[in-house]
């Protein structure tokens, strides 16, 4: 007898099945710098087993790759992270969370394609890696919530002084958040369905 009848193919893990009660989906795209946190934030809220393609950093990005503020950091988005949480019994968020380097930005396009919504995760102690992600995504159309990720060692300022320094419109939702943590997360994603939806009205 071939031995490999006896082989079984192994399908999805059961928590990674998509329920059946599910009726809409929804692709939301997670930005950001260099080392602010996006890998930590889908596997945080992800229900599946998220994919990454986090690679070792190495000697070829020295003098390419600017680390400033991050040096301790080992690894790097060098394609895209996935994950997938259900908001409710009918609605499922896919999530992208693009590299943050710039020499891997030419994916975003990829990335955004069909796209509803951003958040835009920011480390207060390299505000300026973000003007040119949220530049990007106001050029694309996209809509997008801040999400300050707050690093222990980070300072701290009002949400509103960050709201001029990153010259955010006034309707533009801007939040805190702990990446590590899945319901800090998900609250988040919340802001930015909300926030959707009030853009959806306003045209209606």
């Amino acid at each position: 007898m071939d031995s490999r009848s006896s082989d079984t193919i192994a399908g999805p893990r059961s928590e990674d099945v998509l329920p059946d009660t599910a009726t809409a989906a929804v692709k939301i795209v997670i930005v950001g710098g260099f080392g602010v946190g996006k890998t930590t934030m889908v596997r945080s809220v992800s229900e599946i087993r998220p994919l990454t393609t986090e690679e070792t950093m190495t000697q070829a990005g020295v003098g390419v790759d600017d680390n400033s503020g991050v040096e301790s950091k080992t690894a790097t988005t060098v394609a895209m992270d996935f994950g997938r949480i259900s908001i409710s019994e009918q609605l499922v968020l896919y999530l992208f969370g693009t590299p943050g380097q710039e020499r891997f930005w030419f994916l975003w396009n990829g990335l955004f394609e069909g796209a509803l919504g951003a958040v835009v995760l920011v480390d207060t102690r390299r505000l300026e890696v973000s003007f040119d992600v949220i530049g990007r995504l106001e050029e694309r159309g996209v809509p997008f919530v801040v999400a300050v990720n707050t690093f222990p060692d980070a300072p701290h300022h009002r949400l509103e002084a960050l709201r001029t320094a990153l010259d955010l419109p006034e309707d533009v939702p801007i939040v805190n958040c702990d990446a590590r943590q899945r319901a800090s997360s998900r609250d988040t994603l919340m802001t930015l369905m909300r926030y959707l939806h009030s853009l959806a009205m306003r045209r209606a």
